[in-house]
């Protein structure tokens, strides 16, 4: 299954709260997750399932394989729980005497428990192959690391529930470490960052267009708005402050108004996710508002951030933390304005997180179908990491935001110490993917690892490096290497709340 279905009627309040979403996983969660995955180890083992016949066993395995840590936790749980209770029946009527004597047989300790601590039946698991843009590894489900000597433990899988995150470094593009990276998931408004990096380009920040009635139609129901009202004036400043700080739809449709319509920026929006590598990406709504068939990953969300970091207006945007936006005219005919603030709660802060240190933007998202999703870039002295994280099975609040800084916390502490898994990539005119250059022959992915290696000290450019044309010719199958250090500038400083 490689998305989630879109339900009749959509959420989409970025407003940093998370309070509309129900909690999925009460306190009996745990157990039954853990026995619906039993019932395709007894189906397996020839037990009788019971009632179980509706979990297939294929789910269980595709689920387990993603997150090995997780079983000793899952199996120590289960069979402390059944050595306590034997003879007795659990709720969905599994009995738990046959849960010791798995557990003394051995059978809990295969992987089929393996990532099950915040897994509910009805959640699908990510395919068996994904992309391999980047590097085969991040199209391989489950975590991928590869720790130096002294390199500090990822957080484990109670701590990183989300289905699919990356942590990478922006500057260079080298993955620090992903779990389903390419898992094609619903964006919510992370989305935004394509449509700001589309469309921002083209009108000046002074630009001024007034409000036309016919430019806020076709809203989805309960869309996260800035205020934006028709036949009133704003800058394409004041609109891109309502995209960024209140994720308003209202501001992306005015915006799409002024860029030719929906359905032009929406055709703009996939057309430069092509060019970007980012191909887990189809577009269907430009403010990334629940749609069948729209889709992105971890891996292309990340593209577009570290693109679109690359503008200082966009870098601006998604660095305010607090501003000032029009309001209605008073009887005196001057605009009043009112306060806003960034829903980035990494950023922001609220009442259970404080702001990140070195947080720098970028962007959050909300919706039913995509659960809470969120990119975010942050800077410790020279080192500047990118991190994505879609969907956490654990449905507490700000959740996203939390596992989105121990990602931050764990890549700036191992950095130095792992091994790449991958890349992100460059655009695809200059880049196709794999690590080999354009123009050159085709080398599969067994060029991305020299790619990773080859190392340009100096920011600011494009890097090439290869052999001349007469090797290319002579090898066939060896292309040149492209590593990109996009020119970032220093993100933190002179970042100040907008008054």
């Amino acid at each position: 299954m490689n998305q989630l279905h879109t339900p009749k009627a959509s959420r989409n309040q970025d407003t940093g709260r998370e309070s509309f979403m129900s909690s999925s996983m009460g306190s009996g969660s745990i157990r039954r997750s853990a026995g619906a995955l039993f019932r395709g180890v007894l189906s397996a083992a020839g037990a009788k399932p019971g009632t179980f016949s509706d979990v297939p066993t294929t789910f269980c395995a595709s689920t387990a394989s993603t997150d090995p840590s997780a079983a000793t936790t899952a199996t120590t749980a289960l069979a402390s729980g059944a050595a306590g209770n034997a003879g007795r029946t659990a709720r969905n009527g599994f009995p738990v005497r046959s849960v010791a004597a798995l557990a003394a047989s051995g059978l809990l300790a295969t992987p089929l428990l393996a990532g099950t601590a915040y897994a509910d039946p009805k959640t699908p698991a990510p395919p068996r192959k994904m992309s391999q843009i980047g590097g085969d590894r991040l199209g391989t489900p489950g975590v991928q690391v590869t720790p130096k000597p002294g390199a500090p433990k990822l957080p484990g899988p109670d701590a990183l529930t989300a289905r699919s995150w990356i942590v990478s470094d922006a500057a260079s593009g080298k993955v620090l470490a992903a779990k389903n990276p390419h898992w094609k998931l619903a964006p919510a408004s992370t989305l935004k960052m394509l449509f700001a990096d589309t469309v921002m380009p083209k009108f000046p920040k002074n630009q001024k267009y007034t409000v036309k009635p016919a430019d806020l139609a076709g809203m989805g129901a309960g869309s996260s708005l800035v205020g934006i009202k028709e036949n009133l004036t704003y800058t394409v400043h004041d609109l891109w402050l309502g995209v960024f700080l209140r994720s308003g739809n209202d501001a992306v449709h005015t915006l799409s108004a002024m860029n030719g319509g929906t359905e032009a920026t929406v055709a703009e929006m996939q057309k430069h996710a092509k060019e970007l590598n980012a191909n887990d990406t189809h577009v269907v709504t430009p403010d990334g508002y629940d749609a069948p068939g729209q889709v992105s990953s971890a891996y292309d969300l990340s593209l577009f951030a570290r693109s679109g970091l690359q503008n200082a207006d966009f870098r601006e945007y998604c660095s305010t933390a607090s501003a000032q936006f029009p309001g209605d005219k008073g009887k005196d005919g001057k605009r009043a304005t009112f306060g806003i603030q960034n829903t980035n709660r990494l950023l922001s802060g609220d009442y259970d997180i404080k702001p990140y240190p070195g947080i720098a933007g970028v962007k959050n998202g909300s919706t039913t179908n995509a659960g809470s999703t969120f990119t975010g870039v942050a800077q410790r002295g020279d080192r500047k990491l990118l991190v994505t994280v879609m969907n956490p099975e654990k449905k507490e609040h700000n959740e996203a935001y939390k596992e989105a800084a121990k990602l931050l916390d764990w890549g700036f502490a191992a950095a130095d110490k792992v091994e790449p898994v991958g890349r992100l990539v460059g655009p695809r005119s200059e880049d196709d993917g794999t690590g080999a250059a354009k123009g050159g022959g085709k080398n599969g992915h067994g060029n991305t690892q020299a790619a990773l290696d080859s190392t340009d000290s100096s920011a600011g450019a494009w890097t090439t490096l290869g052999i001349a044309g007469g090797a290319l010719v002579l090898l066939g199958v060896v292309a040149m290497a492209v590593h990109r250090r996009w020119p970032l500038p220093e993100l933190v400083r002179g970042r100040r709340p907008r008054k």
